[in-house]
């Protein structure tokens, strides 16, 4: 497509490609799990009029599941109304009108698979708003609830030290340090992305997570320019600007946001930044992408901790299992967390700004041309903070490049004399990584499970490893 680079991009088609997977295995069963939420709605809808019309969705999604495993073409978007839809059609016809689920461009078709989800509970007149992953996102977060713990009081300790210190000299060496930690705990909340852990248990949810997991998982970060980022931010406060914005392009829900919103309280803080702006999604996205009703969600599980941990859930009951309590100290910690979140929601020092191009099918190559004024908004901010794989695989459009490439050449228009500041903190759930230095893709291959000589970029798939890449656009 037209603004995008010349290197191929990794294809449904190629064997060698966790696109292949992903078609062939990971579509099926998210969609089941769609399509098994989406009919426990309905079944529990007493509603005539809306329960026939749930199952004329839940029909469309058995349907879509078919397409995808019997590798039918691809079809048009139908329109709801929505803008993205001349988009997505437009390039569905620039694709081909033979063009089928298991040959296709990986990026382009995923979006396209949740758009027509999407689109099935749109044009209806009782689901429009309906979130089917909204179910999974907050069972996701209540089996984190060590995590939750731990990170509420570290919080909480961090805040009042830094309250205490406020007016002495301030060890920037000690601050980079914290900024670091802060930044990782951010970037391995995204191991908890629920579009790959389809089979894991709540134990092994909770190892992903905790302190003693990050410490373990840092030799794993194989680009770290978390420094360069915070000298930015550190220039800019002791330039002393009344107004320092940071920008967070949200990825998943429940604890990746919660450790999101550590972060922004934390800059927001420590001064770092004077604001911080939060990017959701626009509408359910794979599987657990932020919508805002995500963000109200988890401030109502923060703001009543016992209620959320202690009330016993469908399968605790179906157990005769319950839930331990929480201690007095751990409900302070949470409330503690709240009252700081909403006093900097009150204060208009966070805020919330959905954009429907955040679920365009095509790369951040595109931006500029397609969402100008955006671009000239991000370009107020003094970083933007790119989260997770999706977002990381557009900026840097998807696209088969030699694994050295430097990180501002792939994200293209959005490197170097941009005017955006990019940081992105992703750890690895594809095929396409850049940055790296010689050899150490070819060192990767030869680890357990790396893909050795098959072609394949297995190493990358999983999620042990991670990547802190920074650009500095101005």
């Amino acid at each position: 497509m037209e603004f995008e680079p010349k290197t191929p991009q990794y294809s449904t088609g190629d064997p060698t490609s966790f696109a292949y997977p992903t078609a062939r295995s990971r579509w099926p069963v998210i969609l089941t799990q769609i399509i098994d939420d989406a009919f426990k709605s309905v079944s529990a809808c007493d509603d005539a009029e809306k329960r026939n019309e749930g199952k004329k969705i839940v029909e469309e999604l058995v349907n879509l599941k078919y397409e995808v495993q019997h590798d039918r073409a691809l079809t048009p978007i139908r329109d709801d109304g929505a803008p993205d839809v001349a988009i997505y059609n437009k390039e569905l016809a620039a694709l081909g009108n033979k063009v089928s689920w298991l040959n296709v461009p990986w990026l382009y078709t995923e979006c396209y698979l949740f758009r027509r989800v999407n689109t099935s509970f749109s044009l209806s007149t009782h689901w429009k708003n309906y979130d089917v992953f909204a179910r999974q996102k907050i069972k996701t977060f209540r089996s984190s609830r060590p995590a939750v713990i731990e990170l509420a009081a570290r919080y909480k300790d961090l805040v009042t030290q830094l309250r205490a210190n406020k007016g002495k000299p301030v060890n920037e060496e000690a601050e980079k340090i914290l900024f670091m930690e802060m930044c990782e705990i951010c970037l391995w909340g995204n191991a908890t992305d629920l579009s790959l852990l389809t089979n894991l248990s709540y134990e092994d949810i909770q190892k992903l997570q905790g302190s003693e997991a990050r410490k373990a998982a840092e030799k794993n970060i194989l680009v770290n320019d978390l420094g360069a980022a915070f000298d930015l931010l550190m220039a800019a406060k002791k330039a002393g600007g009344n107004e320092r914005r940071v920008d967070i392009v949200l990825d998943n829900a429940g604890f990746e946001l919660y450790v999101d919103l550590i972060l922004a309280g934390y800059l927001l803080s420590t001064d770092l930044a004077t604001q911080v702006v939060l990017h959701p999604k626009s509408m359910p996205w794979f599987v657990s992408d932020v919508v805002p009703a995500d963000f109200a969600a988890l401030l109502t599980a923060v703001a009543s901790p016992r209620h959320f941990y202690e009330t016993p859930t469908e399968e605790d009951q179906l157990q005769d299992k319950t839930p331990e309590k929480l201690t007095d100290t751990e409900v302070e910690e949470l409330t503690f967390l709240f009252q700081e979140w909403a006093g900097f929601h009150g204060e208009g020092q966070l805020a919330l700004r959905p954009n429907r191009v955040w679920t365009h099918p095509g790369s951040f190559w595109r931006l500029p041309h397609e969402a100008p004024d955006l671009v000239e908004d991000l370009k107020t901010s003094e970083l933007v903070i790119f989260k997770g794989d999706l977002n990381y695989r557009k900026l840097v459009a998807d696209a088969s490049w030699d694994p050295t490439t430097p990180f501002t050449e792939a994200i293209g228009p959005l490197g170097p004399g941009s005017g955006i500041n990019v940081l992105s903190l992703r750890t690895c759930k594809g095929d396409v990584v850049v940055g790296l230095k010689p050899g150490e893709d070819e060192k990767l291959r030869q680890t357990e499970d790396g893909g050795g000589d098959t072609g394949a970029r297995k190493w990358a798939w999983n999620g042990k490893w991670a990547v802190c890449s920074f650009s500095k656009g101005r």
